[in-house]
């Protein structure tokens, strides 16, 4: 690392992925920190800088070849599977400073000697003891596999056999009799079933009779709003959708298409019309939801549509250090590879990562939120036609009220001003004529006579003797 972006990293101060240390203060305190890096996204401890304060103190010769020799020593010894880290010295400003390297593990979780796990959370890092968290991180080891874990309680007789009849039939073209091994047998090969006889969850929630009987919370939770905010109290439909993960995705759509609207776009009159943000986009992005969520964070999907958008929340962050740019890309990571393996052989999913890739080229607008802290993935499908369209009518609405707004306007104006102009020039001679006036004023003589008229009934002026020689009377000049 040079000086120059050292120098910037630490102006920047501490981080997730940045830690200071004046000096090297003991074995314990330095395995945490090393322990917390590798259970998260890895990181570097700087020696040498103030951690409260971020200045650059350096270390002596003699120092840099103690704290090195600690920190080797610290990884080895202090931390549970061992940690290999690299060590670089950088010279800033004649003050020379040690960095201690850390990459991501990748056999989680970590542990200090006592037990302890240890993550990072923003700059500090916090000791963790929930379950399921320790079971994230087993996970993203590749040691542990939430959709191929037994579901306690259940048996062969919460599955349907008529999806497992219709997915043999679809996926190896014979029945199951034809396999020539127990029934039994044929569902444990095909992970359906452990060998305790008790199904996996992939298998309970994609064969099962009622999955939510022992997983309640693997469902989706759909509204339809009224308005673009999730606090408003009004919403237009409402459905708690229950089922096998083929089930989930189509009464999924169900929803989506009942409470999205339809665009002619050039279809036949008795055409019901092309969905207003594109069927391809939304079958991949609920697929994605379904195939691709946590499955260790026991929350439901939640699919919500709004004036202007829809949003599918799904539990758990992008996983294996993945990031949005990476998926748009089509890079991809099987969370949960025997449902992947499921949807890819009797759903429209194809499970190649190509899934966003196509959903992307659609004439949608997408967003892709990946909250780390949430521990939760969003995807924002933006209904951009049905919102223009609304805009431009507001627009044009708005545009035409303004404009008639305008000539009413006007028109008051120019019956004013043509008025007032008439009681000047009464004023000024009472006996003028309806023909002096029209010439005066440049109107015809019905255009006079209409203003005088009007002028008459509202108590403005009016008129004693004869056509000809007769005179005006000013009454009020308030026009």
């Amino acid at each position: 690392m040079q000086a120059t972006e050292l120098k910037k990293i630490i102006q920047c101060g501490e981080t997730s992925t940045v830690q200071f240390k004046e000096r090297f203060s003991s074995q314990k305190q330095l395995a945490a920190e090393m322990i917390a890096f590798a259970n998260s996204k890895g990181g570097i401890i700087i020696l040498g800088v103030e951690d409260k304060t971020g200045a650059i103190k350096g270390l002596t010769y003699e120092e840099i070849q103690n704290t090195a020799s600690e920190l080797g020593n610290t990884a080895n010894e202090q931390v549970r599977p061992v940690i290999y880290l690299q060590t670089d010295v950088v010279i800033i400003d004649e003050h020379p400073i040690l960095i201690a390297y850390i990459e991501e593990g990748i056999n989680k979780p970590y542990k200090d000697l006592n037990g302890n796990i240890w993550v990072k959370q923003g700059a500090d890092k916090r000791r963790i003891t929930e379950n399921c968290e320790i079971l994230r991180l087993f996970h993203y080891s590749h040691t542990y596999t939430p959709d191929e874990e037994p579901v306690i309680g259940t048996s062969e007789k919460d599955l349907d056999g008529r999806l497992i009849d219709t997915y043999i039939r679809k996926v190896y073209h014979k029945e199951k009799e034809d396999f020539g091994m127990p029934y039994e047998h044929l569902l444990q090969n095909l992970r359906i079933m452990d060998e305790s006889k008790t199904l996996t969850l992939s298998g309970l929630l994609y064969f099962g009779k009622h999955p939510q009987q022992y997983k309640p919370s693997f469902m989706i939770k759909a509204v339809a709003f009224y308005g673009n905010d999730i606090a408003g109290t009004q919403y237009r439909d409402s459905k708690d959708i229950e089922g096998t993960i083929p089930e989930l995705f189509e009464q999924g759509m169900a929803f989506l298409k009942s409470n999205l609207h339809h665009i002619q776009a050039g279809q036949s009159f008795n055409s019901i019309g092309k969905l207003e943000i594109s069927e391809i986009a939304l079958e991949e992005t609920l697929q994605n939801a379904l195939v691709h969520r946590e499955y260790i964070k026991t929350a439901a999907i939640r699919l919500l549509i709004f004036d202007d958008r829809v949003e599918i929340i799904s539990p758990g962050c992008l996983p294996d250090g993945l990031t949005v740019e990476d998926i748009k890309l089509g890079n991809s990571y099987q969370r949960n590879q025997q449902i992947a393996n499921f949807c890819a052989k009797t759903m429209v999913y194809r499970g190649l990562g190509s899934g966003i890739i196509r959903a992307l080229k659609e004439d949608v607008h997408i967003d892709f939120i990946n909250n780390e802290s949430g521990n939760q993935f969003t995807t924002i499908l933006y209904r951009n036609k049905v919102t223009t369209n609304l805009k431009n009518e507001k627009t044009n609405l708005e545009t035409n009220l303004e404009n008639e707004k305008t000539n009413l306007e006007t028109k008051i104006t120019s019956l004013k001003t043509t008025q007032e102009r008439l009681l000047d020039l009464i004023q000024k001679n009472p006996t003028i004529t309806r023909q002096q006036l029209a010439d005066h004023i440049g109107l015809t003589i019905a255009g006079v006579k209409y203003h005088l008229a009007k002028m008459s009934a509202n108590g403005l002026i009016k008129h004693e003797g004869s056509t000809k020689k007769g005179y005006w009377i000013i009454i009020s000049s308030k026009v």
